[in-house]
């Protein structure tokens, strides 16, 4: 079940709809769904490849679903908590079918002298510095589904 997604973290949650309107799922091994232990397969491989060529020293990560309905967006911010650092990496996929450009909703990355807007279309994949680049999701005027999360190290 989707639910309203918030900023912080378990220890600072904050529910302020006029900052973050998307609802979100989160994944998890224990849900025993096939398809997510199977998208977990893939993760746990695409980590083992980054450890193994970058040195990223990857310890876990955290995925959900997130859907932005009609009229939902999310304020500039970064993936990083005040009060945890563990997020290194974050990640999103888009599952967007027949996506147009005035669907909205583009992920908008804020660079030091410019900005650049990326469309959810359908596959698509954004992967980037969680504690560096500031980003947010402009207002989506239909409804916008993707994959998000985070490569950790503890």
């Amino acid at each position: 079940m989707f639910l309203p997604a918030g900023t912080g973290n378990d220890k600072q949650i904050n529910h302020n709809r006029l900052v973050r309107s998307d609802v979100i799922y989160w994944l998890d091994r224990s849900h025993k769904d096939a398809v997510e232990n199977e998208f977990f397969d893939l993760i746990d491989d695409f980590v083992s490849y980054l450890n193994r060529t970058c040195y990223t020293g990857i310890t876990g990560y955290e995925f959900h679903y997130t859907m932005y309905d009609k009229g939902s967006f999310y304020k500039k911010h970064l993936d990083q908590f005040r009060n945890n650092d563990s997020r290194k990496y974050s990640m999103i996929m888009y599952l967007n079918p027949e996506w147009m450009k005035e669907d909205g909703g583009e992920l908008c990355i804020h660079h030091d002298d410019h900005l650049q807007n990326i469309d959810p279309t359908n596959r698509k994949s954004v992967f980037f510095r969680s504690n560096e680049i500031e980003h947010e999701v402009l207002l989506s005027n239909k409804p916008r589904l993707g994959l998000a999360g985070w490569f950790k190290v503890n």
